[in-house]
């Protein structure tokens, strides 16, 4: 039998209706029943407030005869272990051991040096999670499952959701997608990580990345045996150009539509020279499109995708739009791709949570997702002009740049003060990065990208509640 616990009627856990593994030792069946409880008890297995099995239940479970185990329970209520009491039942005594009280005191000891406020780009409006949509949506979708869905599945994904894929990403991003060549995964790291491996079977040496960019990603590439030279990036994006005096560099890794984190968009020319790059030298181009539905003072940059489908591998996520905490990215491929990235997947993490997958196509394809999306652009777009509008006004001499598009802005600072006021930020309790964070290890900052002292701000993360007293600390630490 397992030892498992559920709720009961009054909200206290009980092992009534549950398995109770118990190993009955000593000289005799009522010994054995009492030393096997005690221990139970004792060791945390049966927490206080427990209720446990009604007497002639658990004599049935353990074949023994009902007046033993009467006479255990009585033992062990004389003792204190357990306590009895009409229509209650027979529960676990409250006890305070010396493990309880310490894990107890280490749950409630406050954590020293905890911001107040969180700035650090990444995450979206967290509160704002459409729990109640997601959940219709859910329900839907399980309801309408087939049977097949609660099995392996395939390695691509879900065909429902990337049906439901196919048809948004062309609509909303531009993208040239057809069901067959997207792949699900857990996220962008999940999909660079497959593609690292997909890469180096290609006998790539090189990945090369963005001057500005997040050092997890740089740091996967290296771990999986690729060198991450740096290219360029000023106030049109990645300077595409460098890639013409890169050697041995099978594919750059670009975030065109909103570069992370200074937030500027590729330009035009840019895009069509990091094309012929990868035409003329076979390479790939790994296409983040991490924030993309998220442009607020003109339309929406199209994917980088659209102008070589078999030269861009195009990746999305929920990461930004929903919650990272949904799991769930995928990969629009060139053909020749699918195979090794299927094989890649296979080896590792087969396939994400089908009832996931099933949800989020149920809500793409009910048009909540549309909707989620739209409600929250018009709330990041607020939230920007407040952050905008307050810095023109308590900190007239700062530069905010960045902010067409996403969930961040740079606050460009004074020459040589960056990290005074990430550090003063921290003494007044607010989180925030500051650019040279992102800064590649190898750029020559002297040639290769222009170094300048900012801090990256994310106006979407802090809740309603917080977002006003961030913002005052932000100005407060500004020179």
């Amino acid at each position: 039998m397992t030892d498992s616990q559920t709720n009961s009627a009054d909200g206290q856990p009980s092992a009534s209706g549950a398995d109770l593994h118990l190993e009955l030792r000593g000289p005799g069946l009522r010994t054995g029943l009492t030393n096997a409880l005690r221990e139970a008890v004792r060791t945390g297995r049966l927490a206080p407030g427990t209720r446990l099995p009604p007497s002639r239940s658990l004599a049935a479970d353990l074949g023994i005869s009902r007046n033993t185990v009467t006479d255990a329970y009585a033992e062990l209520v004389a003792e204190g272990w357990l306590t009895a009491r009409q229509g209650s039942g027979t529960r676990v005594a409250e006890r305070t051991t010396p493990g309880r009280a310490t894990a107890a005191a280490s749950r409630t000891r406050p954590t020293p040096h905890r911001p107040l406020y969180g700035m650090q780009p990444g995450a979206p409006d967290l509160a704002n999670f459409p729990r109640a949509q997601w959940l219709a949506a859910a329900r839907r979708a399980l309801t309408a499952a087939p049977h097949d869905a609660f099995g392996y599945g395939d390695a691509l994904g879900r065909e429902e959701l990337r049906s439901a894929l196919a048809d948004y990403l062309a609509r909303a991003r531009g993208v040239h997608a057809d069901p067959e060549r997207i792949v699900v995964c857990a996220g962008f790291h999940h999909g660079l990580a497959l593609l690292a491996q997909v890469l180096e079977e290609r006998q790539a040496r090189a990945v090369a990345v963005e001057a500005y960019g997040l050092d997890l990603y740089r740091d996967l590439l290296t771990r999986a045996g690729l060198h991450t030279p740096p290219v360029r990036v000023d106030e049109h994006g990645a300077r595409t150009d460098d890639l013409a005096h890169l050697r041995e560099t099978g594919a750059v890794l670009l975030t065109p539509a909103h570069q992370y984190p200074t937030g500027a968009a590729l330009r035009p020319d840019r895009r069509v020279a990091a094309v012929e790059w990868a035409r003329a030298t076979d390479g790939l181009i790994l296409e983040d499109d991490y924030d993309g539905e998220f442009r607020y003072d003109r339309q929406p940059v199209g994917a980088l995708q659209g102008l070589d489908p078999d030269r861009v591998v195009y990746c999305g996520s929920v990461s930004k739009s929903l919650a990272p905490g949904v799991r769930l990215g995928w990969m629009v491929l060139p053909e020749e791709l699918i195979p090794r990235i299927t094989a890649a997947k296979g080896h590792g993490d087969y396939m994400s949570s089908a009832l996931g997958q099933l949800t989020l196509a149920e809500f793409i394809a009910s048009g909540a997702y549309d909707r989620h999306v739209r409600s929250m652009r018009s709330r990041y777009r607020r939230r920007r002009d407040q952050l905008v509008t307050t810095l023109a006004r308590r900190a007239p001499d700062v530069r905010v740049a960045g902010i067409a598009a996403g969930l961040q802005a740079v606050v460009e600072l004074p020459h040589g003060t960056e990290r005074s006021v990430v550090r003063a930020a921290a003494r007044e309790g607010l989180a925030v990065s500051g650019l040279a964070e992102f800064l590649h290890e190898s750029a020559d900052t002297d040639e290769r990208s222009p170094e300048q002292d900012a801090l990256v701000v994310n106006y979407a993360a802090p809740s309603d509640s917080a977002w006003a007293g961030a913002l005052d600390a932000l100005c407060r630490v500004l020179p």
